[in-house]
C-alpha cells in the first residue's frame, strides 16, 4: 500500500531539504512504499531550486509541481490531492512543525480499524497569544452553530485519508476552498488524535491577523447561509421598529402636542438605516463576489512545471 506525502510550500528554502531529510529518517526501515508530493507554490526565493536538486537525487519517490505563481495553499493541496498516487494520502507542513513521527502514529491508528476513512491531528496545546487562541476558539464556536457540518476546534489540514476519501474532495472542484469545511462535508470516518507542534528552526509562518480573518470569512460564506438570513432578519426588525417609532410620533403629536423631534433625530436615523443599508449590500457583495468568480470557470491553479509526472 502506497503513502503519498503532499507537501504544500511556499519561500521553505531552509526547509524542504530538512523535510526531506527528516521523513527519510523517520520513514527508514519502517515505510518504504512512498511518494513526496511537493507543491512550490509560487515561492520567490530558491525553494523551487532545491526542490530540484532533491527530485534530481530522488526522482524515484519525489514529484515536484510548481505553479506559475502564488495560487495559496487551499490550491497547493488541491494540486497535490490531484497528483498523489497513494492509496493513502496524507497532508504535511514543510516547515517541520508537523513531524513526520505524527504520521507513523496516524498509520497506526488507521491501521487499527478498517472503518477509519481519516486520521486527523489537532493542537491540543496551542502555542500562540492567548488573544489568538481565544479568536480561533470564538471562530469556530461561531460556525458551528450557523454552519451545515461540524468543525473540529483545533483541527488542521495535517490529516492522513484514503483514496475514496481523496477522491470525493477531488470531486469538489469549487474555485473559493476552504479544506476545513470540505473535508467535514465530504463525511467519511475520521479520528482525530492529539499532536504538539514543533518549534519553527527556519523561516516565518506565513498567517497573519489580516489572513487568518480573511481565511474565517470565507469559511463562513462558503458554508453557510446564515448570514444573508440574518440580513432579511435585520430589515424585518429595523422595518417594524420604524413603523413603531412612526406610531409613537403620530400619537405624541395628535394627543399630547409634543413637537416632532427634529434634525438631530433625523440625522441620526439617517447615519443608522443608512449604515445597516451599506452593511447588508456588502455582505450581498461577499457571496455575489463568489459567484461571479465560481462562473468563470477559471482553473483552481495553473502548473509551470511538473517534475515526475510520467514516472
Amino acid at each position: 500500500m502506497k503513502l503519498s506525502l503532499v507537501v504544500p510550500c511556499y519561500n521553505e528554502e531552509e526547509n524542504v531539504q530538512r523535510f526531506f531529510d527528516e521523513t527519510e529518517r523517520v520513514f527508514g526501515g519502517v515505510i518504504n512504499n512512498y511518494e513526496i508530493v511537493f507543491v512550490n507554490d509560487g515561492s520567490t526565493d530558491k525553494t523551487q531550486e532545491n526542490l530540484k536538486e532533491i527530485y534530481k537525487m530522488h526522482s524515484d519517490k519525489v514529484q515536484v509541481l510548481t505553479f506559475s505563481r502564488n495560487f495559496g495553499k487551499e490550491a497547493a493541496i488541491y494540486a497535490g490531492l490531484s497528483s498523489s498516487k497513494g492509496d493513502l494520502v496524507c497532508i504535511i507542513d514543510a516547515d517541520l512543525q508537523q513531524r513526520p513521527e505524527v504520521v507513523l502514529e496516524m498509520l497506526r491508528v488507521m491501521g487499527e480499524d478498517d472503518n477509519t476513512d481519516c486520521v486527523t491531528a489537532y493542537q491540543e496545546n496551542r502555542k500562540e497569544s492567548k488573544i489568538m487562541s481565544g479568536v480561533k476558539s470564538a471562530f469556530y464556536k461561531v460556525i458551528n452553530k450557523i454552519a451545515d457540518v461540524d468543525f473540529v476546534n483545533g483541527a488542521s489540514d495535517f490529516r492522513l485519508m484514503k483514496r475514496t476519501m481523496v477522491d470525493a474532495i477531488l470531486n469538489m472542484s469549487e474555485y473559493h476552498r476552504f479544506s476545513k469545511g470540505i473535508f467535514s462535508w465530504v463525511g467519511f470516518n475520521t479520528i482525530y488524535i492529539p499532536y504538539t507542534v514543533a518549534e519553527r528552526e527556519f523561516g516565518e509562518s506565513k498567517w497573519n491577523f489580516i489572513k487568518l480573518l480573511k481565511y474565517a470569512v470565507d469559511g463562513i460564506i462558503s458554508f453557510s447561509t446564515f448570514p444573508l438570513k440574518f440580513v432579511t432578519a435585520i430589515g424585518l426588525i429595523t422595518s417594524f421598529a420604524s413603523v413603531v417609532y412612526l406610531i409613537a410620533v403620530i400619537i405624541q403629536k395628535l394627543f399630547f402636542g409634543i413637537d416632532v423631534p427634529g434634525y438631530a433625530t433625523i440625522v441620526v436615523l439617517v447615519l443608522f438605516l443608512g449604515g445597516i443599508q451599506l452593511f447588508c449590500l456588502g455582505l450581498l457583495g461577499e457571496y455575489l463576489s463568489k459567484i461571479y468568480v465560481q462562473v468563470k470557470n477559471r482553473p483552481i491553479y495553473v502548473l509551470k512545471e511538473h517534475l515526475g509526472k510520467d514516472d
